[in-house]
């Protein structure tokens, strides 16, 4: 008899409800939101855009992406988790976005040296084939202009400090080397004892620029029609 009953109470069978019971302790699985994580990846990468302007399109991308995650996790509460990624990457996209093109706004408005007007190289480009030098880069001789670009290497890299160069729009130009256009070229010499070393980050200068209709020779180079008297680098 009590062999029986150890037997029976061994293979008692639960009753259904206890499972079920247990089985509500366990929560869903839900996956991480992607695109919380990539917010957050592009905010962080976001500081970038305080630097460099072109790079403000990654922590608008960043926000973009911690709005969408918030929008999914709201209508998909049981599917998907991820709201710490998705809150943060949405502030710092919002952040850095805002914060880069106010400060960026505010370094344009202020870089041009009191008495300087701003010119580009793309002013000193030809509009038609048959001419060498456009009429707007004429009308700035022996003014007083300001203009950013960037270094060429030839004749100035490993030299340290120098007073002379030539100035070129764009990092393909500068750090490539070869023989750019004419008009993409500016000899720069510093005026006043001021000296720069060779670098590859954007120059800004200031000072009184001069067009000379025959190409003065340049070391290196094919020669330039433009030439820049700067009183004024960073």
């Amino acid at each position: 008899m009590h062999a029986i009953s150890l037997k029976d109470s061994m293979t008692e069978k639960k009753p259904i409800s206890s499972f079920a019971s247990g089985a509500e302790d366990f929560e869903p699985y839900r996956s991480v939101s992607k695109a919380a994580v990539i917010s957050v990846l592009l905010g962080a990468m976001g500081v970038l855009g305080l630097m460099f302007p072109v790079m403000l399109a990654l922590p608008m991308m960043g926000a973009i992406f911690g709005l969408l995650s918030i929008h999914t996790l709201r209508q998909y509460p049981n599917e998907v988790t991820g709201w710490i990624p998705a809150v943060l990457g949405s502030f710092l996209g919002l952040a850095l976005s805002f914060g880069g093109v106010g400060l960026h706004t505010y370094i344009y408005l202020t870089e041009v040296p009191d008495g300087f007007e701003r010119i580009t190289f793309y002013e000193l480009q030809p509009q038609l084939r048959s001419q060498r030098i456009p009429p707007e880069a004429t009308q700035l001789d022996k003014q007083k202009i300001f203009i950013k670009g960037y270094m060429h290497p030839s004749g100035t890299q490993g030299m340290g400090e120098v007073e002379k160069f030539v100035l070129v729009p764009d990092m393909g130009t500068c750090c490539f080397g070869g023989q750019p256009k004419l008009t993409d070229m500016i000899e720069v010499t510093l005026q006043g004892g001021l000296k720069t070393r060779y670098s590859r980050t954007k120059k800004k200068l200031a000072g009184v620029f001069s067009v000379d209709s025959k190409l003065k020779p340049v070391s290196g180079l094919d020669g330039v029609y433009y030439q820049l008297d700067a009183s004024y680098v960073r």
